[in-house]
């Protein structure tokens, strides 16, 4: 369910130490956020990468144009930035802004440092949406795998309709932070909120995990019928439709109704399936003007709704849960089905009640 932030005291206002893993757009844009309110050190496997940004002051290959705040350290060595989240006044925040496929990996190393030093954070976070490719899984089944060894570890998903370069921008943003851990709630809160940012707290971790990751695949759907030039009530209809799919099958894995209408949920489908910085709108674009997804991601166009589509269809296949456009945009995307030809199979289906 949506809680309202806990009311900080005065003597928890301190300068939290927060190092966000993964320096790609979304991760960068996090840490420049943080880095208003909280010591803040973002790390990179790649010393290529966190050298340029050391010696330029720019992410130039994934926030072109964005000056990164002189307050942000960045590093190359994974046990630099644990030991900064661990050794600040409170307990510090990791944040995750690697994607799904490294999720696993991250954790499992986060996993062996905390648990050779004894360190103690407030917490883990991630960012990543989707389901796991091969095993089906959600981040917070992934993570929690991962973590068996350090079962202590508070967890929780930061979501919401955003794009990662108006959040380094500064423009206003709302997201939510999904924990069952009332304490790491508050720690998001404090790390992000203020300025620009709004940060609101939900236990519904399934929920807000389903929202982030069904919602790209429904804006694949939108961007094909962009693409094949259907109209604004065709695209209505999929953002409606869509968001029923994903309510039954967030429900069907014990997600809340009422945090689908929220802000991970009708608010992110609705940025993601229309916003012109869509990855996900933009790979259903172009095939619906006639290319291949080969095609498409051989232009270096890739989207999280795309990877993870044959997931979430198999997954609702054995909780016997009906997602027909998910079906139908798996059908285009990997089963050679025209575009023209599934949205004639969505038209045929038999009337139902609302």
């Amino acid at each position: 369910m949506q809680l309202k932030p806990d009311p900080v005291s005065p003597t928890t206002l301190q300068m939290r130490h927060v190092a966000v893993l993964g320096a790609g757009a979304w991760g960068n844009a996090l840490a420049i956020a943080a880095s208003a309110n909280s010591s803040t050190m973002m790390w990179a496997r790649n010393a290529g990468l966190i050298g340029e940004i050391q010696s330029t002051g720019l992410n130039a290959r994934y926030l072109p144009g964005i000056k990164l705040p002189e307050s942000l350290v960045c590093t190359s060595e994974f046990e630099h930035a644990i030991n900064h989240a661990t050794t600040g006044p409170c307990p510090g925040l990791l944040i995750l802004g690697v994607p799904l496929a490294g999720l696993r990996q991250i954790c499992l190393e986060i996993s062996k440092s905390l648990k050779q030093s004894g360190r103690k954070i407030a917490g883990i976070i991630w960012t990543c949406k989707g389901l796991d490719a091969e095993s089906g899984q959600l981040p917070s089944e992934i993570a929690r795998q991962a973590l068996s060894e350090l079962p202590e570890i508070a967890i929780g998903v930061l979501s919401g309709p955003s794009f990662a370069l108006e959040v380094a921008q500064n423009l206003p943003v709302a997201l939510t932070i999904a924990s069952t851990d009332a304490a790491l709630r508050e720690a998001c809160i404090q790390t992000f909120h203020g300025g620009t940012i709004r940060v609101y707290a939900s236990s519904d971790v399934i929920g807000v995990e389903i929202g982030g990751a069904l919602k790209n695949i429904i804006a694949i759907a939108c961007g094909i019928s962009d693409g094949l030039g259907l109209g604004t009530n065709a695209r209505a209809a999929l953002i409606t439709r869509g968001l029923a799919e994903i309510r039954r099958f967030g429900e069907a894995l014990g997600a809340q109704a009422s945090t689908f209408f929220g802000l991970t949920g009708l608010g992110d489908l609705v940025l993601t399936a229309t916003g012109d910085l869509s990855r996900n709108r933009q790979v259903g674009l172009a095939i619906g003007k006639g290319q291949s997804l080969d095609e498409v991601l051989a232009q270096g166009l890739t989207a999280e709704g795309a990877r993870c589509a044959k997931a979430v269809l198999i997954r609702a296949n054995q909780l016997g849960v009906d997602l027909p456009i998910t079906r139908a945009v798996c059908d285009v995307l990997y089963h050679h089905v025209t575009p023209r030809l599934a949205v004639s199979q969505l038209l045929a289906r038999d009337a139902t009640s609302e």
